[in-house]
């Protein structure tokens, strides 16, 4: 089928559904739209994160080609969120590491895997080693709680709702067709002329499990609070051998904490425990925790294939799966979409081989 303008059908609309009909919309394509939930993402992964820019920081858990992708992407935002009509709250003022003295080991333990990525990948900015005036001068309201730290320069975050939301708006600005609490298919463009496309692009993340049934779900717990009497100002992770937490701040003293990792798919409340632990750290790291608001406790089950790695492969010539992202989707989403967009527009991808990402096919 050839036209004019390429008819491009993306499936799935969370944070990479939504970022390749933008950019495809964007290079000329006729762009179709389904989402089998609604335009705010209540059923997205993308809703939920924290949507922390961190290559330094998760290279404590994950391979140097993704981390090579979070810096990529760290460059790339800033470029993206340009061109929205609505503003999108991006801040890199790097990472804040912690811990209390009794995680001293598993600290030491953190930093020699950092220090290791910095050998691989030198450009990466240098981390720094604080001790206690260096962390009150950084984050004046942590006192004298903590008497050192880690600093990971030029790491970043962004709004994740407000994010989604520009995007919608960009969708509906440039006449995208699109089509909410529908689910779809890549078979369903297929066989006959008015359903058939020039491209499919399935972002479904757990929603392509049936097409993909080694993709498996890992639960995370994320609470936002509103908590005016916390200042952090950079999103901050506190180390602990059985309940690690991050805190990002965002707009008007809404803060996200989260932590657990769990291997579920169990999209149910979180628990009763799980929820004080991850209270009590907040609170450890900063009292003014305490007389916070919680506006929101919510799960979330990210997209994960079996080595963690992000993932894109091909259903036939002119039709892409991409997913994978697990707990990195924000952190490395424009290395993906720009992937995408030069296979689809190049029919080979450079970035790719940068960053040793082989683009499979089913089998």
């Amino acid at each position: 089928m050839t036209s004019a303008r390429p008819r491009s059908i993306v499936i799935g609309a969370g944070l990479m559904g939504r970022l390749l009909a933008w950019q495809l919309a964007r290079a000329g394509h006729q762009v179709t739209v389904h989402e089998a939930g609604d335009a705010q993402g209540n059923n997205a992964t993308a809703r939920v994160a924290a949507a922390m820019l961190a290559p330094l920081a998760e290279s404590a858990i994950t391979e140097p080609s993704v981390v090579r992708m979070g810096q990529y992407s760290l460059v790339r935002w800033p470029e993206l969120l340009g061109q929205l009509k609505q503003p999108v709250y991006f801040q890199q003022e790097g990472t804040l590491v912690l811990w209390h003295r009794q995680d001293a080991a598993e600290a030491q333990r953190f930093a020699a895997q950092l220090r290791k990525t910095q050998t691989l990948l030198p450009d990466l900015p240098t981390m720094r080693t604080l001790g206690s005036a260096d962390l009150q001068h950084l984050e004046p309201s942590l006192e004298s709680r903590f008497s050192q730290g880690l600093y990971l320069p030029a790491e970043g975050q962004l709004d994740n709702r407000q994010l989604l939301s520009a995007l919608v708006h960009e969708l509906e600005s440039m006449a995208i067709e699109l089509n909410w609490n529908s689910s779809r298919e890549p078979e369903d463009f297929s066989g006959n002329n008015e359903t058939e496309a020039d491209w499919i692009f399935d972002c479904r993340g757990l929603g392509a499990k049936p097409q993909w049934p080694q993709l498996r779900g890992v639960r995370g717990e994320v609470a936002r609070v509103q908590a005016p009497q916390v200042r952090l100002s950079r999103p901050t992770r506190l180390i602990h051998p059985r309940y690690p937490i991050y805190i990002a701040p965002k707009p008007e003293q809404v803060y996200v904490i989260g932590a657990t990792e769990i291997e579920s798919e169990d999209f149910s409340p979180p628990s009763v425990r799980s929820t004080l632990e991850l209270m009590s750290a907040a609170y450890a790291v900063d009292p003014g925790f305490a007389e916070a608001r919680i506006l929101e406790i919510n799960t979330q089950c990210r997209p994960t294939l079996p080595d963690n790695l992000p993932a894109i492969r091909r259903l036939g010539p002119r039709s892409f799966q991409i997913n994978g992202l697990y707990r990195h989707g924000f952190m490395i989403a424009p290395a993906l979409l720009d992937i995408t967009l030069e296979l689809v527009l190049k029919n080979a991808s450079p970035l790719a081989n940068k960053f040793s990402l082989e683009i499979g096919a089913t089998q």
